[in-house]
């Protein structure tokens, strides 16, 4: 939306001690072994996790927290910066020995706590309340969004859990989710998306290449917020069982793509955005009216483009935790408010989570996560 576990075969003659060990083969020669993940730098201009690793990583954990008290949130970043440098580099003894290959972890604040700095940066402000949402009290808004991806999934909660003993009493976790994407689609060199629950290729349009990502996804300033970026998580349960019961054509014309290749019903490479002017010989549009791809489309919305992270959920229902990330949060909600008053995907979807955090620029070891904004 706007939207394989690999393992190795041993052979029974060998657990039973049939075959001698200059026999065995060694795994690290083996075609059918997993590619080594390679590490991910948690430091640098921009936090991991966001453009980098590209592919995203197969599994995420989503951690979203309120702080006890607002005047620890300075030191209390700068800790978990620190702990997300041991924790990545495998140095940390909370990870108990588990390599962390392309482990990211990326931090956000949310509009309280913006406020509280400056209450004119970018991320100040809440969300707003959108048709379709079944959302409790607990489950909108937070002060702390700390997002885990890794390729190995049993990373992600021991990760979680060191950092939430970093914090200690200082902060309440609020919800979490777990999610993990499918397979990836080549979208254009360089570039995948994996297929959501209802089979269509999910994230395609974007801010790619890195002159749109200037444009598009980093903020440029003021100074205490450069090289940030703006993250929206929704949680979303989606009607598999309606949308299976529609044909092909019809699932099609409320994506606005084919099902099976990802491409535009006006036709194109996957990674073109659809012609919106594009008619039948009898007059119709291509892609229906309220099709999504026409009714999230950023050029007929008036906004910017979205980088989305989207991830698969099957609890508590199966759905969706879309993410996506932008410079402007005004790049969401005039799209949401768009979709909401005529889009045909909607009809299969509830969201039961929302927030909003204002990702943290880079940081290393010179500039703590979170100083230039928290002293």
């Amino acid at each position: 939306m706007f939207l394989g576990a690999t393992g190795t075969v041993t052979a029974a003659g060998l657990a039973a001690g049939c075959q001698s060990p200059s026999a065995r083969p060694d795994r690290a020669d083996r075609s059918d072994a997993p590619a080594p993940t390679l590490p991910v730098s948690p430091t640098g201009r921009y936090q991991a996790g966001i453009t980098l690793p590209q592919p995203a990583q197969r599994h995420l954990l989503a951690v979203v927290a309120d702080l006890v008290d607002t005047k620890s949130v300075g030191p209390l970043l700068a800790e978990l910066g620190e702990a997300v440098r041991t924790l990545t580099k495998g140095t940390d003894a909370r990870l108990m020995g588990l390599p962390p290959g392309d482990l990211t972890v990326t931090i956000g604040v949310g509009p309280r706590l913006v406020r509280m700095a400056d209450p004119t940066l970018p991320g100040a402000k809440d969300l707003p309340r959108f048709s379709r949402e079944q959302i409790s009290p607990r489950a909108r808004g937070g002060d702390l969004l700390i997002q885990i991806c890794a390729n190995d999934a049993v990373l992600l909660p021991v990760v979680a859990a060191a950092l939430l003993e970093q914090a200690g009493d200082r902060m309440h976790e609020r919800w979490r989710q777990s999610a993990g994407r499918g397979a990836n689609v080549p979208v254009e060199k360089g570039v995948a998306a994996p297929r959501n629950l209802f089979g269509f290729v999910d994230g395609i349009v974007g801010p790619h290449t890195k002159a749109e990502q200037e444009r598009h996804l980093w903020l440029a300033g003021p100074a205490p917020v450069a090289g940030g970026t703006i993250a929206v998580l929704r949680r979303m349960e989606l009607d598999l069982p309606r949308f299976a019961k529609l044909s092909v054509a019809e699932q099609e014309a409320v994506f606005g793509r084919r099902r099976d290749t990802g491409v535009p019903l006006s036709g194109g490479p996957i990674a073109s955005g659809p012609d919106l002017g594009a008619k039948t010989p009898d007059g119709r549009y291509l892609v229906p009216a309220d099709a999504h791809a026409r009714r999230a489309h950023s050029t007929a919305v008036g906004v910017g483009l979205m980088l989305r992270r989207s991830y698969s959920i099957d609890a508590p229902a199966p759905g969706l935790l879309f993410i996506s990330f932008q410079n402007d949060i005004r790049t969401f909600t005039k799209t949401l408010t768009r979709m909401d008053n005529s889009d045909a995907l909607l009809e299969f979807t509830t969201t039961t989570a929302s927030a909003t955090f204002l990702i943290l620029p880079g940081f290393d070891e010179e500039h703590p996560l979170g100083s230039r904004l928290f002293r």
